[in-house]
């Protein structure tokens, strides 16, 4: 593809994912947020132009969301922590976006491929975060005894929707579009990928709903406290479970009532 494209689209794809990352469904009270589909602008560079220029569109995105975090810096205890916090939480977090497109070629579905893609780099950057949680922010804003049990629970608590939101957003630009294609080319959609998207409600709207309940259990009369999760009740627990299995299994049940009427 040409080289003038490559740059124009790539700095296209880069504004919108910056202006989407401020556009915040839910904001964390110690970082971390569920977007509106920030990191699949840059996923979608990396499949079109393979992991090399995806690697570097995806650090230029992760420099300029550590500008919009500075303050963050604060908060370092020490000179290794704030190199910690830099790599962790941006350079690292949000490089690997970079490698979205690393099962194209590998996986012949273009909506397979990309969405495979989408996962394993939400599942990479939770990673980061987690490390840094129950490292760097152990003592600070995570409880310093059992902390990467407080990191996987507070991480996972926007994690889990942005990764839904984002393998969503993947699958269904796979489906829409030819992303080898010179020029992004429109693909008409067919009556199972409207019944996919469908049936992709029910669960989408459980784990958001999980998630409300999730950050409503470590709030106290005093703010946030993540520490509320160890006591919390066995009831709201059960809750959560049958919550997210309802949507669950009313997707499955859509899916394949679509798919039997199309038959």
């Amino acid at each position: 593809m040409k080289k003038s494209l490559r740059l124009t689209e790539s700095a296209i794809m880069l504004a919108l994912a910056f202006v989407l990352s401020m556009v915040k469904v839910v904001d964390m009270p110690f970082g971390g947020s569920v977007t509106a589909f920030s990191m699949l602008p840059i996923i979608v560079i990396a499949y079109r132009y393979r992991t090399a220029w995806g690697l570097l569109t995806g650090t230029t995105y992760a420099l300029l969301q550590m500008l919009m975090g500075l303050k963050n810096l604060t908060y370092a205890t020490s000179a290794a922590a704030c190199v910690a916090i830099i790599m962790l939480d941006y350079i690292v977090a949000f490089a690997v976006l970079g490698l979205g497109g690393i099962f194209r070629g590998k996986i012949k579905n273009q909506s397979s491929a990309i969405t495979a893609g989408a996962l394993t780099v939400c599942i990479l950057r939770y990673i980061c975060h987690v490390i840094s949680g129950c490292t760097v922010w152990a003592g600070v804003s995570i409880p310093t005894s059992d902390g990467l049990i407080y990191s996987l629970a507070y991480n996972a608590a926007y994690m889990v929707p942005e990764t839904l939101i984002t393998v969503v957003g993947a699958y269904f630009a796979g489906k829409a579009f030819n992303l080898t294609d010179e020029k992004l080319k429109r693909i008409p959609m067919e009556k199972k990928a409207a019944t996919n998207l469908l049936s992709s409600l029910p669960v989408a709207i459980a784990v958001v709903v999980c998630f409300v309940m999730l950050f409503g259990m470590m709030q106290s009369e005093d703010g946030f406290d993540i520490t509320l999760i160890a006591s919390a009740d066995m009831f709201k627990w059960i809750s959560l479970a049958v919550i997210l299995a309802v949507g669950v299994i009313a997707s499955v049940v859509i899916r394949v009532a679509g798919n039997k009427k199309q038959a």
